[in-house]
């Protein structure tokens, strides 16, 4: 079956994939790489109002560093300084 790997942006970022609920109808077309989702663009821009990412605390300095300096996964999830 098929599997999708990765979706970016991502949901901290403020990606799509942070914006879905549980009963969102998703499409995914294989020939043209594209996943979408059935929401009316007035749909995202609520969601979008009150999303907040989440961000846990993190009990060690270095995570915190490597929180805030990676780029993400699309961007090869290096450090940047």
């Amino acid at each position: 079956g098929l599997s999708v790997g990765h979706v970016s942006p991502e949901a901290a970022e403020g990606g799509m994939i942070g914006l879905l609920e549980d009963g969102d109808i998703i499409d995914i077309d294989v020939d043209t790489y594209a996943i979408n989702v059935r929401l009316s663009e007035e749909q995202i821009a609520a969601r979008r109002a009150k999303f907040k990412p989440i961000e846990k605390p993190l009990p060690f300095r270095w995570l915190r560093m490597y929180r805030k300096l990676v780029t993400n996964a699309s961007n090869g999830a290096i450090l940047e300084a």
